[in-house]
């Protein structure tokens, strides 16, 4: 039995859903939940991963970035 990857989850709220991304693989779901979307992201990253299997670990760098706010006209 192999071991599990790690992916990353991004997740951000469109009205009332959550969308869930693992930037990764590129799969995207949604759910009513954050548990959902993660779920859901799970499975669909899987099911991915099933069709195109990675090639190497791929790991993702997260950080954060500032922007000069706009002035507002």
């Amino acid at each position: 039995m192999s071991k599990p990857t790690t992916f990353t989850a991004v997740l951000h709220k469109e009205e009332d859903m959550y969308i869930a991304e693992c930037p990764e693989v590129g799969t995207v779901s949604q759910g009513e939940t954050i548990e959902q979307a993660i779920n859901n992201l799970k499975e669909a990253t899987q099911l991915y991963l099933e069709e195109f299997p990675l090639e190497k670990e791929v790991r993702s760098i997260i950080t954060t970035f500032e922007v000069p706010q706009v002035a507002e006209a």
